[in-house]
Order: C-alpha cells, then structure tokens, then sequence
C-alpha cells in the first residue's frame, strides 16, 4: 500500500533468498530508521505446538542484553499450563496478562508457528482497542501458511484418529502422518520442525498419545481463522520470518500482501524452528524488527 515501508519478496532462488535476508541490514530508501527512536518496546515471546516457553531462552536474554524488557510465556497445555486444555480464548488470555505486566510500556509480539498464529489473532482482535495503542508490532515466525483450509483441517483428522487409540487406528494414524511427513519433507529432513513433528512424528501415536490431545484442541482452534484476515485487520507493523526449508512457507507472499505495513525476512538453510536452526540470524533480524517497532 502507499505510504507503507514494504520489503518485497522477490523469485525464490537462492541469490534472491539471501537478498531477502540482507535487506534487513539496510535502512529502508526513506531512511526511516534514522529518525528518532521511542521508547524500547517490551517482547512477549509466544512458541509453538508441544514445546514450551523454553525455545526462546538465547532470544530472551539477548533483547534483555539489548536494553528490552521480556518474558516467554507458556501457551495453555504446555509448559507451566500443561495442566490446562487449549483454546484460543484462553490463549488470548494469557497475553493479554503478559502484555498488562508490563504496564504502560510498548509491547512487541514475537511468536513461532502456533505463537505466531496466535499473536496475529491476538493483535487483529485488539485492532480498534487500548492494547492495539500499546502494540508496538509482531514479528510471527513459521506461520504463512493460511490455516483455513484443507492442510490444517486434514492434520486435525490425523491427530484425532490418533486420539482414538485402537491398534487398526493406530496403524492407520501412522500411514496417514507417514504420508503427510513426505509430502511436507519433499524427500529433506524434517524442515517443518517441531510443530510438523507433533503431527507426523508414527511415535506420537504411542509414547506421547497425550500429546495429540494437544494437537487436536490446538488445530481445531486454528481451523476455521485467516491468518491473511488477521493481518488485513491488525493496525500495526509485521515482520514475517520464514526458514528457506520451512515447508509450512506456503502463501507467504500473500501474508506480505496483506500486512498493512509489512516485512518478509526468508533465512538461508534454515527450517520451521528459524530462532533454533539459525538463532544469530534470527536475533539480528529481531533487532532491526524491534528498531523498526520503535521508531515514531
């Protein structure tokens, strides 16, 4: 949109992949990062399906080191919460507590996969709101794969399947995440990270059954929401961070289109877990985000 500072994703080889990572390390041509910083937002770190707050330890102490204020939160079911059933109401609520601790000051969402989801809901729900005021951006990793459709729906049916428990479900739970596992892989290792490990991983069917539970509650939330609508709706700016082999990247560019004021960051050799397969990377990125949340 005019008017609006853009990074434009450009044709997806590899000189155009480390393009897209180095724009980062530039000011924008209107010299935008010059001006006058506001006050260094707070980070609210959000992380994804069936890990815990705990994947975000190097990125919390590095924008402590860096002046910030943060936390990483436990999303309900995980973690501290384990004990509790997700939703996205109660997720929602949990960050409406993280955000509120840190009273006045600016916040910044920075959420992986299912975080990353769950921060765009978030700040397109607080859009016409006081929170939305105090939302200085959200960098959301792993999450450009618009949930409302057949993808998402489909691993939801493979989770409940697994739910179910008997032998012949079990074994078909397994030929379906089989199936599922390669055509996400195309043949590589595991580029969906943790997140498509939780839903394709034939030992979840056993050892961790517990945990598709999880699974089930958190794709059934997801199911029917627009990460593209969340975006149209949120006010503030976004930054999208894709790992290049991150097989979930699909309609990244047009969650770019939709961001009112948009940023895509693709990083080389990197998959899903972007902030665990390339953390240096991802903090420097992090860094030129929260400079770029700053600014007046």
């Amino acid at each position: 949109m005019p008017g609006h500072d853009r990074y434009v994703q450009p044709q997806h080889d590899a000189d155009a992949l480390t393009a897209t990572t180095l724009i980062t390390d530039r000011a924008p041509v209107d010299g935008a990062w010059s001006r006058p910083a506001t006050a260094k937002p707070a980070v609210v770190f959000v992380h994804g399906m069936r890990t815990s707050s705990a994947i975000w330890e190097r990125q919390v102490d590095f924008v402590r080191d860096a002046g910030h204020d943060a936390v990483a939160v436990d999303l309900p079911a995980h973690g501290a919460r384990r004990n509790e059933r997700f939703t996205m109401a109660r997720a929602f609520d949990v960050l409406d507590e993280a955000v509120a601790s840190f009273g006045t000051t600016p916040v910044a969402l920075v959420g992986l996969s299912l975080g990353g989801y769950t921060s765009l809901g978030w700040a397109a729900r607080h859009a016409a709101s006081d929170a939305d005021a105090r939302l200085a951006g959200v960098v959301a990793a792993g999450c450009t794969s618009d949930p409302k459709g057949k993808p998402v729906a489909l691993y939801r049916d493979v989770a409940r399947i697994a739910v179910a428990g008997t032998t012949a479900i079990g074994a078909r739970a397994r030929r379906a995440g089989q199936w599922w596992r390669a055509s996400l892989t195309a043949g590589r290792t595991m580029p969906g990270g943790s997140d498509v490990t939780a839903l394709t991983s034939p030992r979840a069917t056993t050892t961790y059954r517990p945990g598709w539970d999880v699974v089930t509650d958190a794709l059934t939330h997801l199911a029917g929401r627009s990460s593209i609508a969340d975006l149209r709706a949120t006010r503030a700016p976004v930054w999208l961070v894709n790992g290049e082999r991150d097989s979930m990247r699909l309609g990244e560019s047009r969650h770019l289109v939709a961001a009112e004021r948009g940023a895509l960051v693709v990083v080389p050799g990197a998959g899903h877990d972007v902030n665990t397969d390339a953390p240096d990377a991802f903090n420097r990125i992090l860094m030129r985000a929260l400079r770029d949340f700053a600014r007046p």
